[in-house]
């Protein structure tokens, strides 16, 4: 029987990771080795930083929320608890859109939220 070597699924190996590396200063964009170690990092990175974009919109949407909350003289907490109580079920997304472009209306949830948990 024939002997099959694997150097064609290893060049294409190399070249899948080299063309992730592309854009890399010096040998983590030359050298294989270099560059899987430096794309394996950056990949896993990647992922983490999806993640973590996640946490730091809610934390601005809940930031956002708050600052608009206080003007209207209620904290965050309050204002959400009372929303609750409500029965009003509007994301932290919308609710930072509210208070961003929509002043007045957010000024009439806040309200409602006062009532109940007067």
């Amino acid at each position: 029987m024939a002997r099959i070597k694997g150097g064609l699924n290893a060049k294409k190996k190399h070249n899948r990771v080299l063309k992730l590396a592309k854009g890399y200063r010096g040998a983590r964009s030359k050298q294989y080795r270099i560059a899987k170690q430096t794309v394996m990092r950056s990949l896993s990175q990647a992922y983490a930083g999806r993640k973590q974009r996640k946490r730091q919109m809610r934390a601005l949407w809940i930031a956002r929320i708050n600052a608009a909350a206080r003007m209207n003289g209620l904290s965050y907490s309050r204002l959400m608890h009372g929303l609750k109580e409500a029965g009003v079920e509007i994301n932290r997304k919308m609710l930072a859109d509210l208070a961003v472009y929509d002043k007045e209306g957010f000024a009439k949830l806040v309200e409602t939220a006062k009532e109940k948990i007067a």
